[in-house]
């Protein structure tokens, strides 16, 4: 049986102003969740809190200072866009677990009697990111593949700099040096959570950045297959 492979799946790949284009995405996950499945394989999904996170931080934040109970926020709506994925597969027949684990320890042990497991964040201080990377450190997995709305690791923000420029392969010390170790604030962003990129580098695993919103680029990555994003080796 093949390794347990992990992928983190961005909250805003779900976001409600591309109605169209998220029919069509959550339409491909179904079968990507097939695919996995027909091929007896495991993968863990865990998905981020997009923009339900950052409406739900920002009408709490003037009435909450303390920055871990603003985390707990966002890791509601993580865990309500799991539930969303998780259902649209149970309602498929898939062999996905029935709950959603708030550990990845117990995500660990779900997916020792299940296909899928999807989840959502855990606790305050670490992202999504970093929950996928200890998924990987937990269930075996070598590598985690980061699907988010951005093609690569870059330099720079390429949002707010024209001249930045993409990282196709780079080492993990590297990514340490970009991102650093500070912790992000609640409803912050970074391509990778710098929290991740620590546990990634302690536990020696593998990281591919990609852009989510091609779900065939998840596809070839989970299936060994080129694809065209970053790869960051421990």
């Amino acid at each position: 049986m093949r390794t347990p492979q992990v992928v983190a799946l961005g909250g805003s790949l779900l976001r409600p102003e591309e109605l169209e284009n998220r029919k069509m995405w959550l339409g491909k996950l179904r079968q990507l969740a097939v695919h996995i499945e027909g091929n007896s394989r495991k993968l863990g999904i865990v998905v981020g809190g997009g923009l339900p996170a950052r409406e739900g931080i920002e009408l709490a934040k003037n009435m909450i200072s303390n920055p871990d109970r603003l985390d707990e926020v966002g890791i509601a709506a993580t865990r309500l866009n799991a539930t969303i994925i998780q259902q649209i597969f149970l309602d498929m027949g898939c062999n996905v677990a029935v709950t959603i684990p708030v550990s990845t320890k117990e995500a660990a042990d779900l997916l020792e009697q299940h296909n899928i497991v999807v989840m959502g964040g855990t606790n305050p201080g670490h992202t999504t990111d970093a929950v996928a990377v200890s998924f990987a450190r937990d269930c075996g997995a070598s590598d985690c593949i980061i699907a988010t709305n951005v093609s690569h690791i870059f330099n720079k923000d390429p949002r707010t700099n024209d001249d930045a420029e993409p990282f196709f392969e780079m080492k993990i010390a590297e990514l340490v040096d970009l991102t650093g170790t500070d912790r992000l604030k609640p409803g912050q962003s970074a391509v990778v959570d710098p929290i991740a990129v620590g546990i990634a580098q302690e536990f020696d695993i593998n990281i591919a950045v990609l852009d989510g919103r091609d779900l065939d680029l998840v596809e070839s990555a989970l299936d060994g297959k080129d694809f065209v994003g970053t790869i960051v080796r421990s």
